[in-house]
């Protein structure tokens, strides 16, 4: 944890890009997914600009004082809705970061789903029996539970990587998520948002695209304990820090598990 070093080490500061908006917050057919998926309203990305040059090693530090920045702090409470989201109303004293890899510039880490048997050949789930989950399937066996024989299709490797995370985050959805009966809206929407937050430039001898964002997964503490994203853990309550070290931009994508917007 990042505690009261923020003071003697290097210090961010950070202001609020309202223009930058991402196209995925845009877009009336994903906003209707994310609604029929219990989402809307409740995930979102703001990005910010920042002062100083970012090492991911200086990660911990970022983030303390990214959560710690008056206009970060005036900007989030504006965001917050009553029934969403905790204001952040007391001072944070410390932060966790849990750096994630983030270097996929496909969609090929998907493939091994489309050929194990989650899947039919026209690319509809297949259902199966649950002993809690009435309605369920072998997508969210294979994203969810480490006995099921298709867990380790895709790679443990892989299954850390940001765009896999963000599959799982969409597949699971919010409380009163409606289900897909085949990937591809997963899998589109998955695209678009990845492509929306992340940032790759291509080598001008090589023409190999590679990431250039560092991505971590914070969690923010009070002193009553977590206040950031939520109040308790929740595997659906998340929020990522996404830094574009070139632009110094960074963008915060979070989502507070619960019942979305009915309505766009």
């Amino acid at each position: 944890m990042a505690g009261e070093q923020c003071e003697f080490e290097q210090t961010f500061s950070f202001s609020p890009l309202p223009s930058k908006k991402p196209s995925f917050l845009q877009d009336k057919d994903t906003l209707t997914l994310l609604m029929k998926w219990s989402m809307l309203g409740r995930i979102s990305a703001e990005s910010y600009s920042f002062d100083q040059r970012f090492y991911p090693h200086s990660s911990d530090r970022f983030a303390l004082c990214f959560f710690r920045d008056p206009d970060v702090v005036s900007s989030l409470s504006r965001q917050m809705t009553a029934e969403a989201w905790m204001p952040l109303d007391k001072p944070v004293v410390s932060v966790d970061v849990e750096p994630v890899p983030c270097t996929q510039v496909s969609m090929e880490l998907f493939d091994p789903i489309y050929s194990c048997g989650v899947l039919r050949p026209s690319g509809h789930v297949v259902k199966c029996f649950h002993d809690v989950y009435p309605d369920y399937d072998e997508l969210r066996q294979m994203l969810q539970e480490e006995d099921s024989e298709h867990y380790y299709v895709v790679g443990r490797e892989e299954r850390g990587e940001f765009l896999f995370r963000l599959f799982k985050h969409l597949c699971l959805g919010g409380e009163l998520c409606q289900y897909e009966d085949t990937i591809d809206p997963y899998i589109s929407t998955t695209k678009q948002i990845y492509k929306d937050l992340i940032s790759a430039q291509k080598d001008p001898e090589t023409k190999k695209i590679s990431v250039v964002s560092t991505v971590f997964k914070v969690c923010a503490y009070d002193e009553s304990g977590q206040c950031y994203p939520g109040r308790r853990d929740e595997e659906q309550t998340f929020a990522y820090l996404i830094v574009d070290p070139f632009k110094r931009h960074v963008t915060l994508f979070y989502h507070c598990y619960g019942v979305g917007n009915f309505t766009l």
